[in-house]
């Protein structure tokens, strides 16, 4: 039987007590259906699972009690990075979901100059919110522990200018000098993989890319879509270099 698992943003130990965030309260008791008794698996973050159980329900609260902690070893050999150009609504939904499906360590939200999206600051917290809960759920349905990174948006160029650190700085293009097979290991297992918005990377967003030292990929000779190209990416660096 699959135990639900659910990720809180509270410090867990075992034999705590404790209230449930309205959150996670609502999803376990109110969409699931739990009962007093029945069994959970609560994450924050720091690796491990903790096996539960939901001690009491009211009107405006439920209480669990934590049982156990168990490390969760199933985080990538490699840490990507996604600089990921701001895409509209849902696409931009389903590409953190599967990326972290896939093991992605970080995503920075990055505007270029063909990027539709235009956040200010207060649509801007919003949608960090927003994309946090998307990652967290996606976390608690493929059973990792450790919820990806998720940077502030940024211009690309600030993006880039802040990456530190040796391992593969890769854009796609269906004309880049690399194909895959002819990568070697990443230092460290750090990649960095930069993916454009709806209207691809503009010449002046290409010569930012090329001054921080990005190498274009070829994946083929399409054309792929920006909620395609970033996740047929992490599958094929995982394949070659990680642990699928």
């Amino acid at each position: 039987m699959r135990v639900t698992r659910c990720h809180v943003d509270l410090p867990l130990q075992v034999g705590a007590d404790l209230a449930l965030p309205e959150r996670a309260a609502n999803h376990l008791v109110r969409v699931l259906r739990l009962r007093e008794g029945d069994a959970c698996v609560l994450f924050n973050g720091d690796g491990h699972d903790y096996p539960a159980r939901l001690a009491a329900i009211g009107k405006r609260e439920a209480r669990v009690e934590v049982l156990a902690r168990e490390p969760v070893a199933n985080e990538s050999p490699l840490r990507i990075v996604l600089l990921q150009g701001i895409a509209r609504g849902e696409k931009m939904d389903l590409i953190l979901q599967k990326a972290t499906e896939l093991g992605v360590a970080a995503v920075v939200p990055v505007s270029g100059d063909r990027t539709e999206v235009r956040l200010d600051a207060e649509r801007a917290g919003k949608r960090l919110a927003h994309w946090r809960s998307v990652l967290e759920s996606a976390c608690e349905q493929s059973g990792r522990a450790r919820v990806p990174a998720l940077g502030a948006p940024a211009t690309l160029d600030a993006a880039a200018r802040a990456i530190d650190g040796e391992g593969l700085r890769l854009v796609l293009d269906p004309q880049g000098e690399h194909r895959l097979e002819s990568l070697h290991s990443p230092a460290g297992g750090n990649v960095w993989i930069a993916i454009g918005p709806e209207g691809g990377w503009s010449p002046r967003d290409r010569t930012i890319l090329q001054a921080a030292g990005f190498n274009g990929l070829r994946l083929g000779p399409r054309v792929l879509r920006t909620e395609t190209a970033g996740l047929a990416a992490i599958a094929a660096l995982q394949a070659r270099f990680g642990d699928l």
